[in-house]
């Protein structure tokens, strides 16, 4: 039975419930400028502002890039940083059973700086913290996964992987890690296509049960 070595995290909708909070700030900004493509900011969830802009601001809309930055940068000032429910107890209890535990998150290092001064005991949580500065792809990719396992001087294999949105649960599924889809931000439905189990919070989740889960799926 292989043992669980690390488990990591995407940031927004899995550690923290942000994702209801960007839909606010991407809806505004894709009515602003593609009133043509209703639900957009749902279809951009997990992908990296490069991707955002590459995609969506490119061309004419280029010139509008910075201005959005702007109001990006302005909203996450304001953003409130709350943890999933039971997230800190679940977290606390794998690293006291020698689980090691990574955030990989395409967020930036500036991002980070408001989560760290909003949450000061947030580094503590985690034996690492990968931003989007640290991967030379984006997801879903599998480059940010892997690379958080060779962190701990591990496989993807021997890792778990706890993802919402469709490019990170993508991801995960890519690496070849046990993926635990988040349904905090999509349908479960849709959770369920990408992942090998799906929780809607950590409430009663422990190094145990999810321990259970993890050999369940790479019993051989």
């Amino acid at each position: 039975m292989k043992e669980l070595k690390a488990a990591l995290f995407d940031l927004d909708g899995v550690v923290f419930d942000t994702e209801p909070q960007y839909s606010v700030f991407w809806g505004s900004q894709c009515r602003l400028y593609h009133p043509e493509h209703i639900g957009l900011e749902h279809e951009i969830k997990g992908s990296t502002l490069t991707q955002i802009y590459d995609r969506w601001f490119s061309g004419p809309l280029e010139k509008e890039r910075d201005i959005i930055t702007q109001r990006l940068d302005a909203f996450e000032q304001q953003m409130q940083f709350i943890y999933i429910d039971g997230f800190e107890a679940f977290v606390s209890d794998l690293k006291k059973h020698g689980v090691k535990t990574a955030v990989v998150t395409s967020s930036n290092v500036p991002k980070m700086e408001s989560v760290y001064r909003q949450r000061p005991e947030f580094r503590q949580l985690f034996d690492a913290i990968l931003t989007s500065e640290d991967f030379a792809f984006s997801k879903p990719h599998p480059d940010c996964y892997e690379r958080g396992a060779k962190r701990f001087g591990a496989v993807p294999s021997e890792c778990m992987v706890f993802e919402d949105s469709i490019n990170g649960l993508r991801s995960g599924r890519a690496s070849g890690a046990v993926v635990v889809g988040m349904a905090t931000t999509l349908p479960v439905d849709t959770v369920r296509e990408l992942s090998d189990v799906q929780l809607t919070d950590y409430r009663g989740m422990d190094f145990e049960k999810i321990s259970e889960i993890f050999a369940r799926f790479t019993e051989k």
